[in-house]
């Protein structure tokens, strides 16, 4: 049995999540399903950002405090993932105690080891708003692909930056340009770090080629010095002396969530962290699933602090997703041109808003959102191949068979398929290919269908009973052993399927339901969306944005 830490990205509790996002954070909890299942231990993590240049920039521009924001939002979190079913072992807050007393014995760590420097330097200042700016309050051109941009990354070409890099600079609070002050702060020696580094990448397996190709770039072009400290009013102090009123920097703060949630989790349930953390644990995989904009955070700034704080285990699968469009658009939060997970889930299923994700997600490259593409999918695939598959089989033998499964015995080459495809579709869900399991799966579903048609019970029956049921019994086998399979990725109907026929708790091997049992509370999986409802969400989110612009004039 294995050990698989999983650490799921922390969405900044400054707004609701979207489906771009919801996009970037599934395959964690889809992982997480299935190393259980397999009978690893698991060990999965995440929480709300509530520190940072987003969360205080919305709570000045409503008038009330950045706590006040992060509750609000953190809060809405944690019901959206559990709605969606996410099987976090611990999620938890970045503004806890708990994670700022762990914050801060890594930097004294990281000072402690000569891996932290003081160095004065000169920071954007706004004269009007009077304050040092975080780098994200700062907006100007990217120096690289003169694009706009904020003063800690360029999101159209990925360069990292600081606010001395751009031009035209001006203050995101009020749009003024701002000026530069000298004051003092701590620095990671990242520099240092890059021949461990280099090593640690070219020996990388089991990265998303985004990001491969990404922290290949930084390490060509050179790693930079970066400030770990910045004059903030929220977030995790400084704890050095003379430094007072500074704030440990979120980049290196919000990583350190993964140490500080996972020995949060011990503490409250008398846990091991150290064996998923280790860097002695034998037969430990630690995965990171976050969106693309994420990546340097996770295979350099991440690596080289636990390299930092020594004998803890890096990151060994990096699974950074491409962009989600919407309607061939970018998602945008300030033109309301987006599809909020909340709302959503009020009108669709769970289950078809995790398929969609994933089948049609941003796992190698950029994908689009599109109504009519999620309620095809949803009546084409969910309905039509898998629930109608399931459905057929359990209300014939409800109906010809007392609600009884027949007796039947195992068909070899079914067996030896079933076999095959937990292999399969195992293996890629641990490269992190999880739209190649689900089209695996949903392959021999279609196959399964087709059997059903070409045994036609509907006719078996008139003949033989006794073959009829040797077919069903069939059909039973397979939809029993797609509880397992699906489990990643379609909790909810699998729950109902293992109601339905009675069965244990989801396994990653070939499963029977046994002959007699009687099924229960049998449903359809899925009901047929009409296609109208997509000219009504299309309708829906321009008005949306309309009224979001009303609202800014």
């Amino acid at each position: 049995m294995g050990k698989v830490f999983i650490g799921g990205a922390w969405p900044y509790a400054n707004g609701s999540l979207h489906l771009g996002r919801l996009a970037s954070l599934l395959p964690g909890d889809a992982t997480a399903r299935y190393f259980r299942a397999k009978g690893d231990e698991v060990l999965y993590v995440s929480g709300s950002d509530c520190h940072g240049t987003p969360v205080a920039v919305q709570a000045i521009q409503q008038g009330v405090s950045p706590r006040d924001i992060a509750d609000r939002y953190h809060q809405e979190f944690v019901d959206c993932f559990e709605r969606l079913g996410f099987t976090y072992d611990l999620y938890t807050r970045t503004d806890q105690d708990f994670h700022h007393q762990v914050v801060q014995e890594v930097f004294l760590k990281l000072l402690h080891n000569g891996h932290l420097y003081r160095k004065t330097v000169l920071q954007t200042y706004c004269e009007t708003d009077q304050r040092f700016l975080p780098d994200r309050y700062v907006e100007g051109v990217c120096p690289v692909c003169g694009n706009r941009a904020r003063g800690d990354q360029c999101d159209f070409c990925s360069t990292l930056l600081d606010p001395a890099d751009l031009t035209d600079k001006t203050c995101k609070l009020c749009g003024n340009p701002p000026i530069e002050r000298p004051t003092e702060h701590y620095y990671l020696a990242l520099s240092r770090f890059e021949p461990e580094l280099r090593v640690f990448a070219d020996r990388a397996q089991g990265w998303k080629e985004n990001a491969v190709h990404l922290t290949r770039r930084y390490l060509d072009e050179g790693l930079q010095d970066r400030a770990v400290t910045r004059d903030l009013s929220w977030g995790v102090d400084v704890p050095v002396k003379g430094l007072e009123g500074k704030k440990i920097y979120v980049w290196i703060e919000a990583v350190s969530g993964y140490l500080s949630a996972s020995k949060q989790w011990a503490a409250e349930t008398g846990g091991d962290w150290e064996k998923f953390w280790s860097s002695e644990a034998e037969d430990l995989t630690a995965y990171y699933v976050h969106g693309k904009d994420n990546i340097p955070f996770h295979t350099l700034i991440w690596p080289a602090l636990l390299l930092g704080l020594g004998n803890l285990h890096v990151p060994d699968r990096i699974l950074s997703c491409e962009y989600m469009t919407l309607e061939g658009r970018k998602f945008s939060t300030s033109l309301d041109w987006a599809i909020w997970v909340p709302d959503m889930l009020e009108r669709y299923q769970p289950d078809s808003i995790r398929y969609f994700l994933i089948a049609n997600g941003p796992e190698k490259r950029d994908t689009d959102f599109s109504w009519r593409e999620f309620i095809h999918s949803h009546n084409g695939e969910l309905l039509g191949a898998f629930g109608n598959f399931v459905n057929r089989t359990l209300a014939f033998i409800d109906k010809s068979f007392a609600g009884q499964i027949p007796l039947g015995e195992p068909d070899a080459e079914w067996d030896q398929a079933t076999a095959s495809l937990y292999r399969e579709a195992g293996a890629w869900i641990e490269e992190g290919r999880l739209r190649e399991a689900l089209d695996a799966i949903f392959a021999y579903v279609r196959k399964a269908n087709k059997y059903f048609d070409e045994q036609r019970p509907w006719l078996q029956i008139k003949e033989s009973h006794e073959e009829c049921g040797r077919t069903l019994f069939v059909c039973v086998q397979i939809i029993a052993n797609l509880a397992n399979l699906l489990e990643p990725f379609l909790p909810f109907s699998c729950d109902k399927i293992r109601r339905f026929l009675s069965l244990d708790t989801p396994s990653w091997e070939n499963i029977s339901a046994a002959s007699g049992v009687q099924i229960q509370q049998l449903e359809r999986l899925f009901e047929r969306i009409d296609v109208s409802q997509i000219e009504v969400e299309l309708q829906r989110l321009e008005q949306q944005k309309l009224d979001r612009q009303k609202r800014a004039e």
